[in-house]
């Protein structure tokens, strides 16, 4: 496996991920295809760190062979944060319109 087919599934990934986001209608869907954006990124981190200079035990320290594993980290902890955050906007949506799509949650009101 090489870091151009990595990067090449990375991309899809993160390709399906944008096509869900800007066409889907349910909430949850939409925070579910951020998820898959923010996975790829991290993906895309662990891989370059993989093949960086020196290699995963080469001649370089630790602490750069092992930075996109934990950039990978924090995009997960990132990424649960959001999902805990948009899931609570989620129920509270439903509560109020009794429907978790985005359109009919929108209220545009002349002032």
């Amino acid at each position: 496996m090489t870091l151009g087919n990595i990067l090449i599934v990375s991309v899809i990934i993160f390709i399906i991920g944008l096509f869900g986001t800007l066409t889907k209608k349910s909430a949850v869907l939409i925070v579910m295809s951020l998820e898959l954006m923010f996975n790829a990124a991290a993906l895309s981190f662990v891989a370059f760190s993989r093949f960086a200079p020196g290699g995963i035990l080469g001649t370089e320290s630790a602490s750069r062979v092992l930075s996109g594993q934990v950039m990978a980290i924090f995009i997960i902890a990132i990424g649960a944060a959001e999902a805990a955050l948009a899931l609570s906007l989620v129920i509270a949506i439903y509560k109020e319109k009794s429907s978790i799509e985005i359109n009919n949650s929108i209220d545009i009101r002349e002032a």
